[in-house]
C-alpha cells in the first residue's frame, strides 16, 4: 500500500511540478516559484532541483495518504475514488493564499486571479493524475 501510494504520489507531483513549470513560462504567473517556494521557512537560497525533491516528497506523502484512505474506507467506485482524490488535493488548492502571504521572494500576489486559476488548473490536474494513477495500477494488481 505505501509502495503504490507513493509512487502515485510521485506520478502526480511531477504531473503537477511540470505543468506549473509550463504555465509559469508561457503566463509569467510565478506558480512554480510558489510551488517550490519554502523562502519563509529556510532562508537561504536552494538549488531547485531540491526544492523540486521537497515538493515530491509532500505529494508522495499524499498520494500514500490516498491509497490509505480507499482501502481503509473501502472506496471502490470509480466516482468516489476521484472524488477523493479532489477532497484530499483541495487543501493544495487554498495553500495558495498563506504561501503568497508568507513568501519573502517574488510570488503571485494574493489577488492575481490569473495566478490563482493556473495553480487551482495544477491542482486539479494533480488530483485527476492521482486517481488515474492509482486507477491504472488498480487494474494492473492481480487480484
Amino acid at each position: 500500500m505505501v509502495k503504490r501510494g507513493a509512487l502515485i504520489g510521485l506520478i502526480s507531483g511531477i504531473v503537477l511540478g511540470l505543468f506549473l513549470k509550463f504555465a509559469e513560462r508561457v503566463s509569467g504567473e510565478k506558480v512554480y516559484v510558489l510551488l517550490l517556494n519554502i523562502d519563509f521557512i529556510y532562508k537561504e537560497p536552494l538549488p531547485e532541483l531540491f526544492e523540486f525533491v521537497l515538493h515530491l516528497a509532500v505529494a508522495v506523502i499524499i498520494g500514500v495518504l490516498y491509497v490509505f484512505t480507499l482501502t481503509f474506507f473501502t472506496i471502490t467506485s470509480q466516482l468516489n475514488r476521484w472524488l477523493t482524490a479532489f477532497a484530499l488535493t483541495l487543501p493544495a488548492v487554498l495553500l495558495y493564499f498563506p504561501l503568497t502571504i508568507l513568501a519573502v521572494r517574488e510570488t503571485p500576489a494574493i489577488d492575481d486571479f490569473g495566478a490563482l486559476a493556473w495553480w487551482t488548473a495544477g491542482h486539479i490536474l494533480f488530483a485527476a493524475a492521482l486517481a488515474a494513477s492509482a486507477h491504472i495500477m488498480h487494474k494492473k494488481t492481480p487480484h
